[in-house]
């Protein structure tokens, strides 16, 4: 998977733009020296100060969410229920908490090492969620603060930009704003999370 990375003005506009706009593109990963690649099938866009499912709400900055303050197109990595990882790329400005978590990837390249590093998961199962693309891809910790501009995690162009139907749902697996329209999907992608 060969591209021009998105630039930092890709992700400098309204979250749930962004979010929209990511459908398509390809996350690569080059973590651990293989290449591993999907392309974005889902995505969520948590809106920073005045979301109250957002890390960022009320802008309270903490160690685990400072990089959600950083510049547009910066990766946004936590750790969440004691044991999975998931990934943000962080939208809009410098200083406002705002990022859109990468829910589900068409696995495209790397699959050995994805499965590899899934236990062998059904191709299906490979990347069919945020915890589970991590995995797959092999990002943790590691790769808070990154840029997703340049660097071993990087989202690309897709080659032929084709269009896509997207459906627009309420977010999943929150307590708070659950009704908010904010998640969005590749109509019929049999790669989306459950």
């Amino acid at each position: 998977m060969s591209g021009r990375a998105l630039p930092a003005s890709f992700y400098a506009r309204p979250t749930p733009v962004v979010a929209r706009r990511l459908l398509g593109h390809v996350l690569v990963s080059d973590v651990g020296g293989r290449r591993t690649a999907g392309r974005i099938v889902e995505t969520e866009a948590y809106l920073g100060p005045d979301d109250p499912a957002s890390h960022g709400y009320r802008a309270r900055r903490t160690r685990r969410n400072a990089s959600m303050f950083e510049r547009p197109g910066t990766a946004y990595v936590y750790f969440t229920y004691g044991m999975h990882w998931c990934l943000n790329a962080v939208t809009e400005r410098e200083g406002i908490p705002a990022a859109v978590l990468i829910r589900a990837l068409e696995p495209l390249d790397g699959l050995p090492t994805m499965r590899r590093r899934r236990r062998n998961a059904p191709d299906r199962e490979l990347c069919s969620g945020p915890a589970k693309l991590c995995q797959a891809l092999g990002v943790t910790g590691r790769e808070d603060g990154a840029p997703l501009t340049r660097g071993r995690l990087r989202i690309v162009r897709q080659g032929s930009r084709q269009r896509y139907a997207i459906i627009v749902t309420p977010r999943i697996g929150i307590t708070r704003a659950v009704d908010w329209p904010l998640r969005f999907l590749i109509e019929g992608s049999p790669w989306v999370s459950r």
